[in-house]
């Protein structure tokens, strides 16, 4: 193995390619996320903390999301970006959230997301949601409310992102893999490895990306990657993910980001 000057190793098969490898890894933020061992009605997290399921923030006097149906959405997800250490393009401050409907979650473009800036967190927030009926959240891909941490990390490209792309020689990804012995390919499997969740960085599929099959998503980029865990799966092995419009994101237009989801 050798090290980049990032620190990241780059194992002895792709040695001959670290100078170009290095210039296409990416700064990203690795998401632990850990389960809580309490009822779903029972969150003991702060309003503003960062979550998977729970007990959003959301100010008083503002409409609560419903779905196309009139029921209250849920919150699936709650990233408080004061708690994340500072990541280029991305805010600083502010609460991004996602919202689903127990009802149909998987029909994309059903979810919402939204965005608080820190001058909303200033606002009193609802601290009453027993209008929300935490029995109907069975058929939801995530089952147990999860604290989030986080901390700065290195991506270093994914077969299935449509934006890596790399040579090695004159072979692709799959047909360079394939001239590579079994340790040789654990390797490489390894140092392409994109699981996990995350804000930024490099995305996972279990199919294809959507952004290779719209010139306008081209670019977009990842805002979170939810991924399989004990008590996390999107249909069968699926992987989550929001996405966002560069321009967007620099703007804080989250109301314009999409939800995405595939599964074996």
């Amino acid at each position: 193995m050798s090290s980049d000057k990032n620190g990241v190793l780059i194992p002895g098969v792709l040695k001959g390619f670290a100078a170009d490898l290095v210039k296409l890894q990416r700064e990203y933020i690795s998401v632990e996320a850990k389960p809580l061992d309490t009822e779903l009605f029972d969150d003991q997290l702060g309003p503003k903390q960062s979550k998977f399921l729970g007990n959003p923030f959301f100010p008083v006097g503002t409409e609560y999301p419903k779905d196309k149906d009139g029921k209250h959405m849920v919150l699936l997800a709650q990233v408080n970006f004061s708690e994340v250490p500072e990541l280029p393009g991305f805010p600083s401050s502010g609460l991004l959230q996602l919202y689903f409907s127990v009802g149909n979650w998987w029909d994309m473009g059903t979810e919402r997301i939204m965005y608080h800036t820190s001058e909303d967190l200033k606002k009193p927030s609802i601290s009453d949601f027993s209008f929300i009926n935490t029995s109907e959240y069975d058929e939801l891909p995530i089952n147990k409310i999860h604290s989030l941490s986080f901390k700065k990390s290195i991506d270093t490209g994914c077969s299935e992102d449509s934006q890596f792309s790399f040579m090695f020689g004159e072979h692709d990804y799959w047909d360079f893999e394939d001239t590579l012995s079994k340790n040789e390919k654990e390797e490489f499997s390894e140092y392409f490895s994109n699981e996990g969740h995350k804000i930024g960085g490099y995305a996972d599929f279990t199919q294809s990306d959507p952004r290779d099959y719209d010139k306008k998503q081209r670019n977009d980029v990842q805002l979170l990657q939810i991924d399989v865990d004990d008590f996390i799966m999107f249909g069968d092995s699926g992987v989550g993910h929001v996405f966002i419009n560069p321009d967007d994101l620099k703007s804080n237009k989250f109301e314009r980001a999409y939800f995405y989801w595939d599964c074996c």
